[in-house]
């Protein structure tokens, strides 16, 4: 159904798209927020819709999102940027589930070194305070 409602192409599997582009979401952003009239004397094939963020500036996906096209629960005005923002913040979750908690973790780790990092300090301080406190004299023998 998803082949035949995409012009015979099968769609692309979108869980990595933010990963994948150089930009990450500015790009998926603007596929999605660019479809408009084509320039005058430029031709798109029947079946294809201009968008200039698109590589060939013709894309045979319809636009997917319009002005008003569902009901946010808490009043969010349900805007082409607003929804287009929801997908992308989506896309970006799918690529990266594990992302939270890895920072999460991060955090954890940077405490932990850095308070192991102290107290090893501190312990090569008393450690060694003996040592480089310490005077050493030199004392040669008279050969007389």
């Amino acid at each position: 159904a998803a082949r035949a409602s995409n012009g015979g192409a099968a769609p692309p599997d979108l869980s990595l798209i933010i990963k994948a582009r150089h930009t990450r979401e500015d790009y998926v952003f603007s596929l999605l927020t660019g479809y408009q009239e084509p320039p005058a004397g430029v031709e798109v094939r029947e079946g294809l819709h201009y968008n200039p963020y698109f590589p060939g500036q013709a894309i045979a996906m319809a636009p997917p999102l319009y002005d008003g096209q569902l009901e946010f629960e808490d009043g969010t005005p349900a805007t082409l940027s607003q929804m287009a923002k929801d997908v992308v913040t989506f896309l970006t979750w799918a690529a990266e589930p594990e992302h939270d908690e890895r920072k999460r973790m991060g955090m954890k780790a940077f405490i932990v070194m850095s308070l192991l990092s102290g107290a090893l300090w501190y312990a090569k301080r008393v450690r060694f305070s003996a040592i480089k406190t310490r005077v050493v004299k030199f004392e040669p023998h008279n050969k007389a």
